[in-house]
Formats: C-alpha cells, sequence, structure tokens
C-alpha cells in the first residue's frame, strides 16, 4: 500500500485497496504457476504464454549476434524463460541467488525448464566476456526494475514522478559490448494465459547517450504499470530510496 500511495497519489484509498487485492490474487496466481513450470509441456506452455511479434523477433536476431533483453516484474515474469523455446540464439538469464539454499534451487530448476542458462548476477560479465570471445550467439534476459545499493548507484530515473536509484548494468554491458537491447512487454489476457512482444530500444548503443536506454525503459515500464497496476509486483520496495527536493 506504501508503494501503490506513492505511485498514485490521485487515488483514493478505496481504489488502491482495490488494486491492492487484485494484486494478491494475480500473486497467487503466479505462484501456482511457478509450479506448474516443472510439469507443463512445451507445446502448452507455448498457448499460454503467447509471442505476439514472433516475425520481427526473427529478423531482429538475424540482424543481431548478441542481444540483451531487458525485462520488470510485471505479470509473469517466470514463464518469460519459455522464450528461449522460441529463438535460435542461446538463452541465458541472470538471477540473484537467494540465501534460503532450497528456495533458490527450487527458482534455479523452474526458470532452467527451457534450457535457459541461470547465471548468478556475480559471474554475469565474466560469462558474457567468456561468450563473447567465443563468438557464441546469445540473448541475456536481465529484469531491470530493481533497486541497487546505493553505493552502487550509477544512475537516478524518474519513476512515477520520483527520482529513484535505477540498475544501469545492462545498459553498461551494451555499451561495452554493442550489443543490440530489447524491452520485454507482457500482458496478462486472462488468468492462465498471457501474452508477450519485443520492443526495440537500440541497435547501436554506443551511439546513445548514457542512461538514455535505462531511462526509456524506466518510462516503458512505468506506461505498462499504469495500464494495469495489479500486475506489477508491489511486493518489492519500489521507493526504498528517493530524492526529495
Amino acid at each position: 500500500m506504501g508503494n501503490l500511495k506513492i505511485a498514485f497519489p490521485e487515488k483514493s484509498d478505496a481504489e488502491l485497496i482495490i488494486i491492492m487485492k487484485e494484486f494478491y490474487h494475480h500473486f497467487v496466481d503466479v505462484f501456482m504457476e511457478m509450479i506448474k513450470t516443472f510439469t507443463i509441456s512445451n507445446e502448452e506452455i507455448l498457448k499460454r504464454f503467447k509471442l505476439t511479434n514472433q516475425e520481427d523477433l526473427d529478423a531482429f536476431m538475424a540482424r543481431n549476434d548478441n542481444i540483451l533483453l531487458m525485462s520488470s516484474h510485471y505479470a509473469n515474469f517466470e514463464w518469460l524463460f519459455s522464450l528461449n523455446l522460441r529463438v535460435k540464439h542461446n538463452g541465458f538469464a541472470a538471477y540473484k541467488k537467494v540465501k534460503n539454499k532450497y528456495m533458490n534451487n527450487f527458482i534455479v530448476r523452474s526458470r532452467s525448464r527451457f534450457n535457459t542458462t541461470l547465471i548468478p548476477t556475480k559471474a554475469l560479465i565474466a560469462t558474457l566476456g567468456e561468450n563473447d570471445s567465443k563468438g557464441i550467439k546469445c540473448a541475456y534476459g536481465m529484469l531491470c526494475d530493481q533497486s541497487p545499493k546505493l553505493n552502487k548507484t550509477y544512475h537516478w530515473s524518474n519513476f512515477f514522478g520520483v527520482e529513484v536509484p535505477v540498475i544501469s548494468g545492462t545498459e553498461m554491458l551494451a555499451k561495452k559490448y554493442n550489443y543490440a537491447v530489447m524491452y520485454i512487454e507482457t500482458t496478462k489476457v486472462k488468468r492462465g494465459f498471457y501474452e508477450t512482444k519485443m520492443g526495440i530500444l537500440s541497435e547501436n548503443p554506443r551511439e546513445i547517450p548514457d542512461f538514455e536506454i535505462t531511462d526509456l525503459f524506466m518510462k516503458k515500464l512505468e506506461a505498462q504499470i499504469i495500464k494495469n497496476p495489479a500486475y506489477y509486483f508491489w511486493t518489492h520496495k519500489r521507493f526504498k530510496h528517493m530524492k526529495v527536493e
């Protein structure tokens, strides 16, 4: 509720309570869908998690040997890993280890279900560099809406009218290797069914002013949330740190 009050100050408490209740229904859905990941067939997941612009993605990947995919904790981010069934590039995804080893193993097994290789965030740079030196075609998925530690913050961005620290590592890697960057936008069609589309953020990141790609990602994320706030993961501290004028 604290997050919602900051993001939507114009809404009444009654309106925010409705969003909050809808979110908790969705939260349980995603948790059950995560469990279902272990037994669902490839055919079934492709029916339930559809890519709406496959031809555009194929053309984009044909032009770019390596791609960075920026996504967020919106809709069902666990089933995002099924996108690896639709691409020819080798799929990798960065993740932050969970302290509870049983939960961590559960998450790794679930997210690796569709042949995606999970990389701990601390090993991401080394893995990317090794793959690049070997000329391996890769698509790297990253959840980029988490709050970084203040001592590792290089950029603050506007999010719902508030200046917050944001992760800029994806843009940094894109500029270092000149990898193309895409944005993943997922919508919930109905219970158990989702649609996602891939949008281009930059094919020539070195030509883009610093942090512009990161800011564009945050703007697209905000616009997506505004369409249906209940499907964003408000359980995280979205405004943990804020610049106050």
